[in-house]
């Protein structure tokens, strides 16, 4: 288990800052770069895979620091493709802390927890129909719609579609909770 002088409090803005040394994150554009930003041409916003792209988000420290502790930072930054329903820093803090330390104590529980939140390919929100979808935890998620709203297990997509080099991040604000 994570000894509870690691452990980061709810209230906390730096979630396990030790454990985030190991996910890099993409470095801030050089003061050239800025100022060319001024002309009429500017170059592409640089892609990141999905561990980057969630850092670089800022709203995901939360989840990117349970990748990092459950050993699936590899993963996330394979070649995929993978559909990550993200949730962010806030959808943690609605969780009692009792509930969140009792699954960052176990290791299995943590990698099942995050990988229910992951499936297989690049799903964009016009891909989520009504009907189930396997997760990387080999649990089916349930996927409704309301007008052209998609829910996640009853829980709504506040953001889709967010690009990364390997995939597609949806951003959620509630953590999936697995069935058991």
């Amino acid at each position: 288990g994570v000894p509870a002088s690691s452990r980061c409090s709810m209230s906390s803005t730096k979630w396990c800052s030790r454990e985030l040394t190991y996910a890099t994150v993409p470095p801030p554009a050089p003061a050239a770069a800025a100022a060319a930003a001024t002309t009429t041409t500017e170059a592409p916003p640089q892609l990141f895979d999905i561990v980057g792209t969630a850092l670089s988000a800022g709203v995901f420290v939360q989840l990117a620091g349970m990748v990092v502790d459950a050993g699936l930072t590899d993963t996330l930054r394979s070649a995929g493709p993978f559909t990550v329903f993200a949730p962010t820093d806030a959808a943690f803090a609605k969780l009692p802390i009792d509930a969140l330390h009792s699954v960052q104590d176990d290791p299995k529980l943590l990698a099942t927890v995050l990988t229910f939140h992951v499936v297989p390919g690049a799903l964009k929100l016009a891909d989520l129909q009504p009907g189930k979808l396997t997760t990387v935890a080999g649990i089916d998620l349930d996927v409704t719609r309301e007008g052209d709203t998609v829910l996640i297990n009853g829980v709504e997509i506040a953001a889709g579609d967010v690009v990364a080099t390997n995939g597609i991040i949806h951003v959620i604000g509630d953590v999936l909770l697995p069935p058991g």
